[in-house]
């Protein structure tokens, strides 16, 4: 062993490290703030994974049911929410395909939405397999967020998310 190995001060990440364990500061408890409306979910995949707390590569997620359909993601605030970050992420280690993700928000009870986002992810099991964003908005009142998501831009998959997350 060299001198320099032996001044080098280390630990094992443990599970008290783990991306599971770390809240964001303002971050909304979805499932307890809103009801989610979907066009579709696989059983085995349900949209309760995506809002379970687990983050990052091979995390628990939701899937969509219809291979190759764009697909919706409604949250149905109980009192009108402030946004200031949306954090989401994706992951597809499978296939090769471009998945776009929109992102629209209601005020109004959800009479009209503005898209505050539209994004394309291109996957490749030989490349990028997977996303995460943290994007910053100031939205005040809130009361629906819409997701729509088409999993095929550019070849054949189904649409997924692996989490999301917002903060007032």
């Amino acid at each position: 062993m060299t001198e320099a190995q032996t001044k080098v001060r280390k630990r094992q990440l443990g599970q008290e490290d783990a991306e599971t364990q770390v809240g964001l500061p303002g971050e909304v408890d979805l499932a307890a703030t809103a009801v989610v409306a979907f066009s579709s979910e696989d059983p085995s995949c349900p949209v309760e994974h995506m809002l379970d707390g687990t983050y990052g590569p091979g995390a628990s997620r939701w899937l969509s049911a219809r291979p190759d359909m764009t697909e919706q993601l409604l949250f149905d605030f109980d009192g009108p929410q402030r946004i200031s970050r949306l954090v989401y992420e994706v992951e597809e280690a499978e296939r090769e395909r471009t998945q776009e993700v929109r992102v629209e928000v209601s005020t109004d009870g959800g009479e009209s939405f503005r898209q505050i986002l539209a994004q394309d992810y291109t996957f490749s099991p030989n490349g990028a397999t997977f996303q995460h964003e943290d994007l910053r908005f100031e939205i005040e009142g809130a009361t629906h967020l819409r997701l729509t998501i088409v999993p095929h831009k550019n070849g054949a998959g189904t649409a997924t998310l692996t989490s999301l997350r917002i903060c007032a």
